[in-house]
């Protein structure tokens, strides 16, 4: 399947590439065709399996503690989550996907809602899809992959807790993960919430998405 993905992160140019002045929580969405706010502003979604760090890379790139909660049960967030950041763009929660403890009807429930909302959202600027440094792809990230590719949606790649490896294992792992992918190592972002590795890399490819204009026309 073609895939579109967005990469060529520059270093950031300023201490900050993405400073930030306020976050607000704006509501959540639970249905495909349910509430969701106006799409006045661009928007910038992040998605992962259940126990990918999303929570904590959220909260590390807003500079906020509790931004996003971070659960000791995976898979709990049901719902699409809205947050403007700076009163300029919104930053959208997807729910976690393909936690094992749950029936196979619960883990086939992220599909219709992932799915409506990136059909139906004139506003959306591109996705971040994270990935766990020290796991392959699951069945249910490459059905994410696949549908990003079938959309045509702009994707960054953020490999989250390579905290967990040495540097040499890290850079292994990344090297594997991004052949798997078929991208160039340089085309995934390496990422800490818990040492703070590559936020700024991250900021500054989501500043960059912001200011793309939409890729549907």
């Amino acid at each position: 399947m073609p895939r579109r993905y967005l990469f060529g992160m520059v270093p950031p140019a300023s201490p900050d590439p993405l400073p930030i002045k306020s976050v607000d929580f704006l509501g959540g969405m639970a249905a495909s065709d349910g509430w969701r706010p106006p799409t006045e502003l661009p928007e910038v979604a992040f998605s992962g399996r259940s126990n990918v760090g999303k929570s904590s890379l959220l909260n590390r790139l807003v500079r906020r503690k509790a931004m996003a909660r971070v659960s000791n049960t995976p898979g709990r967030t049901r719902e699409i989550n809205f947050f403007g950041v700076n009163g300029t763009f919104v930053l959208v929660d997807l729910p976690g996907y393909g936690y094992a403890r749950v029936s196979k009807e619960r883990r086939d429930e992220w599909r219709p809602l992932i799915e409506g909302f990136l059909r139906r959202s004139p506003a959306l600027r591109g996705i971040v899809q994270l990935l766990d440094i020290r796991r392959e792809p699951s069945p249910e990230d490459l059905q994410m992959l696949t549908m990003l590719g079938d959309l045509q949606i702009p994707t960054l790649f953020a490999v989250t807790k390579v905290d967990k490896l040495g540097k040499v294992a890290a850079a292994t792992a990344i090297a594997a993960l991004a052949k798997s992918l078929g991208v160039d190592d340089d085309q995934v972002i390496p990422f800490s919430a818990v040492t703070g590795e590559g936020r700024d890399a991250l900021a500054e490819a989501v500043a960059a998405l912001i200011l793309t204009p939409p890729f549907r026309r």
